[in-house]
């Protein structure tokens, strides 16, 4: 069965059409959807008795169950979504002073085995549809009753991996008739695929790109990210300078600091090399130690000793505010976990 969040609206209009209703109806269906967060056809109440039972026989609605709800000692909260196939996913809600900010899977698993990462290791099952991205973000809406003003796609799997879902649903949550958050509120996080960050630019969507950088050279990258073997540094370096080109936008490079690997000043010079020139921000992460990982948290004089060498030295950089470590929802901490035996 269909699901009809799945839609961007110029899109349900045509389904609508296909239906042999008139397109308004899909704007309406929009409001139910997005201003109301209705769960169920049956509330949509000016719609016909003919139509609701026609949706209801087309599409499911697709509400998420919470397995699981943990809340950090920061006010953190992590949530296990059952998404209806026997498969389940984490989202994450953060709180700042800017307003709230969700951290949404895009996939259940992932391919892309970063040796930093929870996920790595738990085989991939599929992507998530845009209808089911989407309803994280109204999933937790509904149980908190606040709105969530930022949206991060950096949970479970690679979101340019799953490319046209992905962003389908920045058009739906974009949408003044969607859940009308700003482009410029959204924040892709990708390991590296050059083909698609070339793909991005031409959608003209003023989101920020985040770029999981990590590494200096090639040799380091590819033991902490095996995507590195397919689009080296030098191709991923030359995708962002077209982004940044294209776009007019601001990159931000995540770089985790994992002690005695790719935390030292040499370490910080290659990159102000790297990167000099460019439009961009450095986010410094101190990585989380994982079960049956490799990498340590570096110190926390590396770290700011990291992150003044490239602020003196003209690169932007800061360091991220870790939030919900305590129940395994920072970054690098989630995982797929599975409703099936």
């Amino acid at each position: 069965m269909k699901k009809i969040k799945d839609y961007p609206l110029e899109e349900l209009k045509e389904e609508l059409k296909s239906l042999g209703e008139k397109p308004f109806r899909a704007e309406q269906i929009y409001r139910w959807l997005y201003e109301e967060k209705v769960k169920s056809f049956d509330e949509m109440t000016n719609l016909s008795l003919s139509l609701r039972e026609k949706l209801k026989q087309e599409y499911t609605m697709s509400n998420f169950n919470i397995i699981q709800k943990q809340e950090s000692a920061d006010g953190t909260k992590k949530y296990l979504f059952d998404v209806l196939d026997g498969n389940a996913i984490e989202t994450v809600l953060m709180e700042y002073h800017h307003g709230k900010t969700i951290c949404v899977s895009s996939q259940i698993g992932c391919k892309m085995g970063c040796k930093f990462c929870a996920s790595t290791g738990i085989a991939f099952v599929r992507s998530l549809s845009a209808g089911e991205i989407v309803e994280q973000i109204l999933a937790v809406e509904q149980d908190t009753g606040s709105r969530i003003s930022n949206i991060v796609f950096m949970g479970i799997g690679e979101p340019l991996d799953n490319y046209d879902n992905v962003i389908k649903a920045i058009h739906i949550l974009n949408h003044p008739k969607g859940l009308n958050i700003g482009a410029r509120h959204i924040s892709i996080s990708t390991s590296g695929l050059v083909p698609k960050i070339y793909d991005l630019a031409k959608e003209k969507i003023p989101c920020t790109l985040s770029i999981s950088l990590h590494a200096t050279s090639n040799e380091k990258r590819s033991n902490m990210m095996p995507v590195n073997n397919v689009y080296p540094i030098e191709e991923l370096i030359k995708a962002c300078k077209d982004y940044i080109a294209s776009t007019n936008r601001r990159i931000s490079f995540e770089y985790a600091l994992a002690k005695d690997n790719n935390d030292n000043l040499e370490d910080a010079k290659e990159l102000v090399k790297l990167l000099k020139g460019m439009l961009c921000h450095v986010n410094l992460i101190p990585i989380n130690k994982i079960e049956d990982g490799k990498f340590t948290k570096s110190t926390n004089e590396n770290i700011m000793k990291f992150r003044d060498y490239l602020n003196d030295h003209g690169i932007v950089a800061t360091i991220r505010r870790e939030l919900g470590s305590d129940i395994d929802a920072a970054c690098g901490q989630l995982r797929r976990k599975s409703l099936k035996k």
